[in-house]
């Protein structure tokens, strides 16, 4: 009777155990679900990784190229041109913590939208400014803030950026992924030289 009550015991506390652990893998699979992505090309890609990775409720911001023809593409071959790639970046974000439309404005806010295939010192389609939909509830929101940046904009020059269906997103290599943070005296030293900063600050004022 002893062992009987003591292994009918032994099964109930293991039933317990495995239930209480699989529930916050059931809460972690959940949480994960909740995470959207959203796609913006604007001009070098380590700018706007920097740009991104600053904002609260960003989960991770990758550096790569969309929106061309050739299949996993190289640096080289994009940065050549021709092969219809942008610089992008893949930014995964939680929804519950930031919303798309203010994704959308710090990209307005961390690009010149009205120079068509270039960014500051850097020229080519490769460079161009772009934000890629990945449903039409993104793209109904990147309309509205496009014309509200139309409305309130205080430069006389029209608006350029592409908006376009997102495609097949191709991760850069390895030494692009944080080279602001990885290289930052590099970084720094090109971003100054290019330009960027004190473009941005006539566009759109200093943040």
């Amino acid at each position: 009777m002893r062992i009987t009550y003591l292994l009918i015991s032994l099964g109930f506390v293991a039933l317990m155990i495995g239930e209480m652990t699989a529930i916050p893998q059931r809460s972690f699979a959940i949480e994960r679900s909740q995470n959207a992505k959203a796609t913006f090309a604007g001009g070098c890609f380590w700018c706007m990784e920097e740009a991104f990775e600053k904002v609260e409720g960003v989960v991770s911001v990758i550096s790569g190229y969309t929106g061309g023809q050739l299949a996993n593409p190289t640096y080289e071959e994009v940065s050549a041109g021709g092969t219809g790639h942008a610089e992008s970046v893949e930014v995964t974000y939680d929804p519950n913590k930031v919303t798309y439309q203010h994704l959308l404005e710090v990209f307005w806010h961390n690009v010149d939208p009205t120079t068509p295939n270039a960014q500051f010192c850097d020229h080519g389609n490769q460079y161009r400014t772009a934000i890629f939909y990945h449903d039409e509830t993104q793209k109904r929101l990147i309309d509205e803030s496009r014309q509200e940046v139309e409305r309130s904009k205080s430069f006389p020059q029209p608006i350029v950026t592409e908006i376009v269906p997102a495609s097949i997103f191709y991760p850069a290599e390895e030494y692009h992924q944080d080279f602001y943070k990885k290289n930052s005296v590099r970084y720094k030293f090109y971003k100054w030289n290019c330009g960027r900063s004190q473009r941005l600050n006539q566009l759109w004022g200093k943040s």
